[in-house]
């Protein structure tokens, strides 16, 4: 049983086996694989054996090695369209057509993903660890499909799709290394360190934007609250002349009375 946090690894002995999910990391998997195994096996796989004479009896026997490999790996649907195939060459060729299309539709493919390559952008919000998963599926992509990016084109790329508040970080890394040698786990690295550096200044920034949303906020009470006293004032004079008004006004009616 695993420990607990931890998933179980797989099998160094026993192959990959292709549920028809995902084939590219089956793929992946499965040349890692045979490749460990024994190299001789993978030229097979990969260049095929048409060069091989009926006397050659040592590539034969890759041959058949690598075929029943590749044969354990599939399910009983899978292992029915393959049935036919003479040569491992052909049944990696034929499952490749099939779960990821002719030459045309692998370009397609790549088309696609080098459009999300040249259009990708770091998203507001977003953190390294974030914005590099979403980098590393396009770019895990391509390189399944043939394409592979350099760790110049890679780094590069990262430093230009950053937001705006890493643009200091990114003249300081320009001007401080040789991006031609720099790599991408390094670059990620110094990414990360420098954002863990920044929290505690983005949090002293943040409480300071509440405080003063907080003193903005009350203003405007205060400012009610003087205006009330002003207003009280004002009606206490009103009352005062109303009153001294009233006086002269009844001491004339009452002079008149006595004429």
């Amino acid at each position: 049983m695993a420990a607990q946090g931890f998933a179980e690894g797989q099998s160094v002995t026993r192959p990959p086996f292709f549920d028809r999910e995902d084939y590219q990391y089956w793929k992946m998997r499965m040349e890692c694989f045979i490749r460990g195994i024994d190299f001789d096996l993978w030229q097979v796989i990969e260049v095929g054996t048409t060069t091989i004479t009926i006397v050659d009896k040592s590539k034969l026997s890759l041959n058949f090695k690598a075929k029943n490999y590749l044969c354990c790996t599939l399910s009983k649907r899978e292992f029915s369209r393959i049935s036919a195939c003479k040569s491992t060459k052909e049944i990696w060729d034929k499952l490749q057509v099939t779960y990821e299309g002719t030459d045309k539709v692998n370009q397609t493919r790549i088309d696609i993903l080098v459009l999300q390559y040249e259009q990708f952008k770091m998203l507001p919000n977003e953190n390294i660890t974030q914005m590099y998963n979403r980098f590393l599926s396009i770019v895990v992509g391509l390189s399944s499909l043939g394409k592979n990016l350099s760790d110049e084109e890679t780094v590069k790329k990262i430093l230009r799709s950053l937001t705006l508040s890493w643009t200091p970080k990114v003249t300081a890394i320009e001007e401080a290394h040789d991006l031609t040698k720099f790599s991408i786990d390094k670059l990620i690295g110094s990414l990360m360190a420098h954002e863990i550096n920044m929290e505690p200044l983005s949090e002293s920034s943040s409480k300071k934007k509440f405080t003063n949303a907080l003193k903005v906020a009350t203003a405007p009470s205060t400012s009610s609250s003087s205006s009330s006293k002003n207003t009280g004032s004002e009606d206490s004079d009103v009352d005062v002349v109303l009153s001294k008004l009233q006086k002269i006004l009844k001491k004339k009616k009452n002079g008149s009375r006595r004429i």
